[in-house]
């Protein structure tokens, strides 16, 4: 007991020395973990070394890991998730694991016989990381964008894929059809029992004890390893028991609460997880190294095959059918949860468990850099492809879609360069109040569905890269008489307002630019470069706020409210 309570003291402690090395060189905290791991284990400098310590800070890590994991499954997003989403993740699950079993039978993994090494890699190579993928995604402010809306969207997806394999795994030795369906016959009473508990037991048991933090944090972790508990019985693991905890917490009214109150623990056994995966690596020889560099060369090229195409044929053009496959270009730590259920099983060799770990390493601080980059690799990337005759959405789109208003041609007398919310306002507010000045108006963007949209309702449209001056030549943007930029800087890809102005100007001395500024001080840059008039938004919501203060004051904010109620019901937006 002293010895697991010491090992567990260095594994905290090295882990957060090398997560800070981690955090000032902006490389991500798991890559510390599993390094800290090595480094104290038997493999490193041996300070740890029972095997029994680190099964058990391994076991207890993972249940935290996948009860969090399933806590964050939003199965109403699920089944609001639309086609292209749905489409795009069939295709790079079914089309990656199918690539994955022919190249990793290709070079020699065996597939039966009680060794599974090529099914849990193509498994494990399918699921992408939600740590750094929500981390990097976050910081560049495009969770909100079409491609990470996509790219969310396959993540979630990757998980269900991930329970069905883990609900299957345990009878991988014994692969028949009424075992499979005996499996799955658990997992589903399983999860029937714990959605009917979580739906109308805990609700009540969680608002009796809603103003007692340490009840809910306790009830929280009861309900986790009952869960767990009861999956070990009916010949499941615990870790997947741990998970459909998760998942029907999830839907729950107290799921937030939950969440929050749980994440510090978590953190700290998923700490406790990565460092003890880390202790289990050993120095890795040649043929280990060689095997990781191939596990990682796979994931890449079988991501962009895979994301890309069925993006790709569901017409969201070049551009939002690549940033999903560079965002999704590694190994997932689910990834390595698939693994580790394969040694404990004896399904997976340890040398091919070790190299799919060296891969995730890899991928981590590789996908990591493209993934901060990616605007401009995409930018590189597209003119070869269309060289090679891949047409993007702007490609003849000249006399039919000049019949219905949209198309390429000159631009027309106002030019909104960029389409995000401020501009579908504006052209919901001119079609309320002067729908006539709609025929006078060009957008210039690069979103598939802002496109597609706009077309659809007879504007004028041209798809393509505003931070692209050729763009804004070929577009006709010098004959324009007013130019508008309505796009903050901190949404702007490869460009900022500053950029596009002295571009828009150069091309037209005498057009009237409208541009937008995020801070204050930006207003004199932007007026320096030629704009003519420059908006700056938090001044116009702060009137909007200090009328709605008025109102209260007044008792009038119902009134206010249903003003604004109405207002809303009129209103069609592109972007809602």
């Amino acid at each position: 007991m002293h010895e697991l309570i010491r090992d567990i003291t260095l594994c905290i402690l090295f882990a957060w020395m090398l997560g800070l090395l981690a955090h000032f060189s902006r490389q991500p905290l798991i890559l510390a973990y599993l390094i800290a791991g090595f480094c104290i284990g038997p493999f490193g400098a041996g300070w740890v070394k029972s095997q029994e310590s680190i099964s058990v800070i391994s076991e207890l890590g993972l249940i935290f890991m996948l009860f969090m994991i399933g806590l964050e499954i939003d199965l109403k997003k699920i089944v609001r998730a639309g086609k292209v989403i749905l489409f795009a993740a069939g295709g790079q699950l079914l089309g990656g694991c199918l690539l994955g079993v022919l190249f990793f039978v290709g070079i020699g993994l065996s597939l039966g016989g009680g060794h599974f090494d090529a099914i849990y890699l193509c498994v494990a190579c399918a699921l992408s990381s939600t740590v750094i993928i929500v981390k990097v995604l976050y910081e560049k402010r495009e969770l909100d964008t079409l491609p990470g809306r996509i790219t969310l969207g396959v993540l979630v997806l990757q998980d269900i894929f991930a329970i069905l394999f883990l609900a299957v795994q345990p009878s991988l030795a014994n692969l028949q059809v009424s075992v499979i369906l005996l499996s799955i016959g658990r997992v589903a009473v399983l999860v029937a029992a714990a959605l009917l508990v979580s739906r109308y037991v805990l609700p009540r048991l969680f608002h009796q004890i809603a103003r007692r933090p340490e009840l809910i944090l306790l009830g929280a972790l009861a309900w986790c390893f009952l869960v767990a508990e009861t999956a070990e019985r009916l010949s499941l693991s615990r870790e997947m028991g741990a998970l459909i905890a998760g998942v029907s917490l999830s839907t729950f009214p107290y799921a937030l609460d939950v969440t929050a109150k749980v994440t510090t623990l978590r953190d700290f056994f998923i700490t406790l997880f990565f460092v003890a995966l880390g202790m289990t690596i050993p120095v890795p020889g040649l043929s280990v190294i060689g095997l990781a560099l191939m596990i990682a060369a796979f994931t890449v090229v079988s991501r962009l095959i895979t994301t890309f195409i069925p993006l790709y044929l569901m017409k969201q053009g070049l551009r939002a059918s690549l940033l999903p496959a560079l965002n999704l270009a590694q190994i997932s730590e689910f990834s390595l949860v698939v693994i580790q259920t394969g040694i404990a099983d004896h399904h997976i060799a340890p040398e091919t468990a070790n190299a799919a770990s060296f891969a995730f390493v890899v991928l981590a601080v590789l996908s990591t850099f493209v993934m901060t980059r990616s605007d401009e690799i995409t930018r590189w990337m597209i003119g070869p492809l269309k060289r090679i005759g891949l047409r993007d959405l702007d490609h003849g789109s000249g006399h039919a879609e000049e019949a219905h208003g949209g198309g390429h041609g000159e631009a027309r007398r106002i030019v909104i360069l960029g389409f995000f919310r401020a501009a579908s306002a504006l052209l919901a507010e001119i079609e309320r109040q002067t729908p006539v000045l709609l025929e006078q108006i060009t957008v210039v963007d690069f979103n598939p569905n802002v496109y597609q949209t706009l077309l659809s309702r007879g504007l004028h449209v041209i798809y393509g890269d505003i931070s692209n001056v050729d763009t804004l030549l070929h577009a006709g943007v010098g004959k324009s008489e007013m130019i508008i930029l309505s796009v903050p800087d901190s949404l702007l890809k490869g460009a900022t307002n500053e950029k596009l102005v002295r571009h828009v100007r150069a091309l037209n001395p005498t057009a009237l630019i409208v541009a937008t500024a995020d801070l204050l001080a930006d207003v004199g840059e932007l007026y320096g470069a030629g704009a003519s008039y420059v908006t700056v938004t938090r001044l116009s919501d702060a009137h909007e706020l200090f009328t709605v203060i008025e109102a209260a004051q007044a008792g009038l904010l119902a009134d206010k409210r249903a003003e604004l109620d109405q207002r809303l019901g009129e209103r069609r937006e592109v972007l809602p």
